[in-house]
């Protein structure tokens, strides 16, 4: 746990980092495709494989965004998602590409690809977001199949929560092997995907279940545009993983790509935002993880976070992925 003295000390400007820029790929290599977690990894393959397919960037965030969405056993995207308070699991998603152009959903119940959603909303109607019931009739309109999401894993888990209703979120305990309830609750790490083609073209998705055992009704950073996910034309991409309110309140993607379009590289500028967002919010971040993952329009890649244990994974040209662990300001 960080002490007051580590959150002091840094505001101040007195403390270093945990990690090192060397934790990042050098910055002689060019990415194709990136994502949060190792997970990612998975979702990286599916994408890359559209791609050689003859697809196109948004056919590829789309394909890899689906793969932890059908995973029954990734607690914090899709199908298995641990569900609100209420017992229902709802499901965030943002598709977007680098014209502009985007499409969201929010509190979707009952579908399982809300990434797929998203993009119908983006391709199909004059809005970019869609939210709660009009979202889930929208889907089924489209002939979205209707499927229960509460796993019973999912439902276990959330009945022990029932015992003490203790909202306590735990950084980064998606990622740990073996993770199980201890009737807490814990934060879900968003699957954000971002691709990129030869010409500098991106395009990215971002999906969730939301927090687990949230209030229902509840939206965090991952379905908004410029907070979960941000693409910008000759500059670059940037997605977002953690406590989705924290990133909400510095507009944290828009923030990484806007430092990238004034001269930052993609490490530097997702080190300011976790920079700022330390400064501005001080001991209210104790024990709250945020992460941010960004790709330039030339293929460059940059992850930070506030406290260790977040992971990305990347894929080049070639299709090679490796996952990362991201540097981080304090140390844990």
């Amino acid at each position: 746990m960080t002490s007051r003295r580590d959150f002091l000390g840094i505001s101040a400007g007195v403390a270093g980092l945990a990690g090192t820029a060397s934790a990042a790929p050098n910055h002689e290599d060019r990415y194709s495709i990136v994502s949060t977690w190792d997970f990612g990894a998975a979702a990286n393959a599916a994408a890359f494989a559209k791609l050689s397919a003859g697809g196109s960037l948004l056919d590829a965030v789309e394909e890899g965004a689906r793969v932890p969405e059908a995973d029954a056993g990734n607690h914090s995207v899709g199908l298995g998602g641990y569900p609100d308070r209420d017992g229902r699991v709802t499901l965030d998603a943002i598709i977007m590409d680098d014209r502009g152009n985007a499409g969201a959903v929010a509190g979707l119940e009952g579908v399982v690809h809300a990434v797929s959603v998203a993009r119908r909303v983006m391709e199909l109607t004059p809005h970019t977001f869609l939210v709660g019931d009009g979202a889930t009739q929208f889907a089924i309109a489209q002939g979205f199949p209707k499927q229960d999401l509460l796993t019973a894993e999912s439902e276990t888990a959330w009945r022990e929560w029932l015992k003490t209703s203790k909202y306590a979120p735990q950084p980064n305990i998606e990622n740990r092997a073996g993770a199980s309830p201890q009737g807490s609750a814990r934060d879900h790490d968003t699957i954000g995907i971002i691709a990129r083609d030869a010409s500098g073209k991106l395009a990215g998705a971002c999906t969730t279940s939301g927090m687990a055992f949230k209030m229902h009704g509840r939206v965090g950073d991952s379905p908004q545009c410029g907070s979960g996910l941000f693409v910008e034309a000759g500059v670059g991409a940037a997605t977002a993983t953690g406590v989705g309110e924290e990133v909400t309140r510095i507009a944290g993607t828009a923030r990484v790509v806007a430092s990238m379009r004034g001269g930052m590289a993609p490490l530097q500028a997702c080190q300011e935002a976790v920079r700022h967002l330390l400064k501005l919010r001080g001991d209210a971040l104790r024990g709250t993880q945020v992460g941010f993952l960004a790709l330039s329009a030339t293929g460059i890649v940059g992850a930070f976070a506030l406290l260790p244990g977040f992971t990305y994974s990347v894929t080049d040209s070639a299709g090679r992925t490796h996952v990362l662990p991201a540097a981080s300001l304090l140390k844990g």
